[in-house]
């Protein structure tokens, strides 16, 4: 089992998290660091208030609907719904899925790779919201 550290800074949330679901699907163990610098692509008005009218409006805070605050839980929560998290091999896939905010220490000495087809340089509009501002929105302390 090949193990991937993948360097999420820069890149695009939705382009990033397929590539890491369908290599974990396949059996590889993926580490995603500086999640809190990955991109959400549109008007971060729009991104904001839609997350926040999830939170408030669309149901009671103890029974769910549930959006993390913390851009590492984030990430790994789009990347799990990418995943079939019901049947067992997605379990399993999910459980090779790691994200961090920032690079601990445990991994400064370790090489990570850019996944070029993910960039924010491939984006047509310069409107984008980073998950950090996102989630400091959404009353995460960070």
């Amino acid at each position: 089992m090949a193990e991937k550290n993948i360097d999420g800074a820069e890149c695009i949330l939705g382009r990033i998290s397929t590539y890491v679901a369908k290599q974990a699907i396949i059996g590889e163990k993926i580490n995603i660091f500086n999640c809190e610098r990955i991109m959400i692509s549109g008007d971060p008005k729009v991104i904001k208030a839609k997350y926040k009218h999830t939170l408030s409006e669309k149901g009671q805070p103890h029974k769910g609907p549930y959006v993390p605050k913390m851009p590492d839980r984030f990430v790994r929560k789009v990347v799990k719904r990418m995943l079939p998290h019901t049947t067992a091999r997605g379990r399993d896939a999910l459980k090779r899925v790691m994200c961090y905010i920032g690079v601990p220490s445990q991994f400064k000495d370790t090489k990570l790779e850019k996944i070029p087809k993910t960039s924010i340089s491939k984006l047509p509009t310069l409107k984008r919201c980073s998950i950090l501002d996102l989630c400091k929105h959404l009353g995460g302390k960070l």
